[in-house]
This record gives C-alpha cells, sequence and structure tokens, in this order.
C-alpha cells in the first residue's frame, strides 16, 4: 500500500523523503518504484557530515533519498527541515531512530516492530506498521480540521444575524421584530440540532488534493471574517424583510414576530447546505440529499418549529401564532435566496482567488 500512499502524499502537497542506512543504489531503487520520485535525488551519509547547517539545509530541499546515515544524520536532516520552515514528520521503529522522532513535529513508531525506545520518544504509534496508515490519518485530521471551520462558519453568521438584527431595531428606534425569549428559542434548538450536525461530515472529494493550511494560520480568516458579515448582513434583510411584509399585510405584531422567527430558523437550514462544501458547490444531487445527520437534524428542527407555531402552550409562552400556506411559501422562498446569494458569493471568490493565484 506504500506506493499508492506516496502518490496521495505527492498531491496533497506532502512530501516523502527516505532516510535508510542501505546502500545508495539499493535505497534509491526503492524510492524510485514507490514513486517518491522518477529519478530520485540520493545522498550518502558522508555528504551531510561533510555540510554545516546552512549547506544541509539547502541540501534537504532537493535530496529524495539519504543513504548509508546514521542517527546523528537523521537528527540533522530532520532539524534542517524545520529550519526552512517546513512540518517534519518522521517514521521509525529503532533505538538509532528515537533522537530525530523526539525531534520531529510529529514521531511516529512502529508500533509491532518498534523498540520501546522509539514508542517513548514518538507522539503516534502506527499499530499495524503500515505507511498508508499515515496517509490516511492525514485525510481525517483534515476532515476534522474543515468540519470545525464549518461549525464556525455556520455559527457566527447565524448568531451574527441575529444580534444585528436586535441592534439595527434599537438603533433605529423600530419594533424589535423578534423576542429574546424567541431568539433564545431559536439558539437553542438550532445550535443543538443543526450546528452539530456538521461535527460528522464525511470529506470532501478533494480533500486530499488541497495544500496544507500554515500551522500558524488562524481559523478565523479573513475569507470566513468576510463570510460571517456577509452571511449576517443576509439574514437582516431577510428577517426586516419578512416582518415588514407581514405588517404591512396587516397581520398582528405577534404574527409578524413568529414569521421571523421561522425564517430565521428556515434561513439556517439553507445555509447549513451551503455550509457543508467550503472547498466547492453544494448545489448537486450529494449536496441536496444531504447526510443522515443533517436530515435527522432538520427532522427534529421541522417538528420544533412546528410546536412553537401550532401548539397553544408553546404559542401561550412565545406569543406566537399560527401560520398561513402563503406565508410558509414567503419564508422558504427567503430561504432559498439566501442559498442561492451564498453559492454565487462561493463562486465569485473561488474565480477571483483562482484568477489571482495564477498571476
Amino acid at each position: 500500500e506504500a506506493k499508492a500512499a506516496i502518490a496521495k502524499c505527492h498531491t496533497a502537497g506532502i512530501r516523502v523523503v527516505m532516510i535508510t542506512g542501505d546502500h545508495a543504489l539499493t535505497a534509491g531503487e526503492i524510492a524510485r518504484q514507490l514513486g517518491i520520485a522518477d529519478a530520485p535525488v540520493v545522498c550518502a551519509g558522508d555528504e551531510v557530515e561533510k555540510a554545516d547547517d546552512g549547506a544541509l539545509a539547502e541540501l534537504v530541499t532537493r535530496v529524495d533519498v539519504f543513504a548509508r546515515t546514521t542517527p546523528e544524520h537523521k537528527l540533522r536532516i530532520v532539524t534542517a527541515l524545520q529550519a526552512n520552515n517546513q512540518v517534519a514528520a518522521m517514521t521509525g521503529d529503532g533505538v538509532n531512530d528515537a533522537p530525530a522522532l523526539k525531534r520531529a513535529d510529529v514521531g511516529i513508531a512502529m508500533g509491532q516492530k518498534g523498540t520501546e525506545a522509539a514508542k517513548e520518544a514518538s507522539e503516534m504509534v502506527l499499530a499495524n506498521d503500515n505507511f498508508a496508515t499515515i496517509t490516511a490519518a492525514v485525510k481525517e485530521g483534515r476532515t476534522v480540521y474543515d468540519n470545525l471551520s464549518k461549525v464556525i462558519a455556520w455559527t457566527l453568521p447565524t448568531n451574527g444575524g441575529q444580534a444585528m438584527t436586535i441592534l439595527a431595531a434599537l438603533v433605529f428606534g423600530m419594533t424589535l421584530p423578534i423576542t429574546p425569549v424567541q431568539i433564545l428559542w431559536v439558539n437553542m434548538i438550532s445550535a443543538v440540532a443543526l450546528g452539530l450536525t456538521l461535527a460528522f461530515e464525511p470529506p470532501e472529494h478533494n480533500v486530499m488534493q488541497r495544500p496544507p493550511v500554515p500551522p500558524h494560520s488562524s481559523v478565523l480568516t479573513g475569507r470566513l471574517v468576510w463570510q460571517i458579515i456577509f452571511v449576517s448582513g443576509l439574514f437582516v434583510l431577510g428577517t426586516f424583510g419578512i416582518f415588514q411584509w407581514a405588517i404591512g399585510q396587516g397581520d398582528s405584531l405577534d404574527t409578524g414576530r413568529t414569521l421571523v422567527e421561522n425564517t430565521l430558523v428556515i434561513m439556517e437550514i439553507f445555509y447549513l447546505f451551503s455550509i457543508r462544501y467550503r472547498h466547492g458547490t453544494s448545489l448537486t444531487w450529494t449536496g441536496v440529499l444531504g447526510t443522515p445527520a443533517v436530515l435527522s437534524g432538520i427532522a427534529v428542527v421541522v417538528l420544533a418549529q412546528a410546536l412553537f407555531t401550532f401548539w397553544g402552550p408553546m404559542q401561550t409562552i412565545f406569543s406566537s401564532t399560527a401560520i398561513q400556506i402563503a406565508q410558509l411559501w414567503a419564508m422558504i422562498g427567503i430561504g432559498i435566496s439566501v442559498l442561492i446569494i451564498v453559492e454565487l458569493e462561493k463562486w465569485l471568490w473561488r474565480r477571483f482567488s483562482q484568477r489571482a493565484a495564477k498571476s
């Protein structure tokens, strides 16, 4: 499985370097067969010995195989990689690998054939001694990072939209389109039933075709900050739009606020479908179908909102009222509009980003 795993590493922006005590010709041929490089650049341990730290830092950028190495050589190679601001993951099984495993950003020991010294010096232990497991772990780690970003990108704009709605009403001296207790209900239902479903999202199709995230980059990127502001603004427009429409139709204040509360939830549902794909479009058959977790969360929210809107005890607690079919379609129309606008913004952002990268 190592050959296929190395190919996946290359597409994922991960460079694979072999460090071995074997002969240079043997190591070079194995590296070629594994696909580490078509014509591997091989460096012997005595060249590492002669090079000073500066020369070695340059050497490690172009060498694919280090042969006839000693424990000291392995340690210096890892240190030189780190000196170039690269994240180094080191695998090994012997006592002589322990210093380099300890020095590496991620030391990975063999669980079956590895020595206790190697295991103690490492952060991770491969239970099956399979290089492909490392690639699988990278994919899983990227998925977790993506899902964490999705939860943040969903939670902050939805909460921001609610906060900006209240703030705008207070600043302009308008009637509150939603009461505090209704906002509490929205947060309690949506955060649990909708937000947590993003933690169970499967990997996106291109998760292993993207370069690694720089280790010191912030989760709250400029892209995410803009998305929070943009989507929050859409939520404000949607809530005030449905509220003014209801009041203009002669509906009561309680009916208007009921429509606003339900519109918020509907917009959150449609935005959830969009945020599930941060590196591609959500307007696909797979994207529309969702996952069991997403569909279950939506079912819970729909049931809760039906009780909020039509059940007498809930109407008493939240001052909600029953709504009509035409009002329901108006709210769904707002939700669909949010989805389309956000998807269009994602497409434009990707297009401009690609142009900027090429230039």
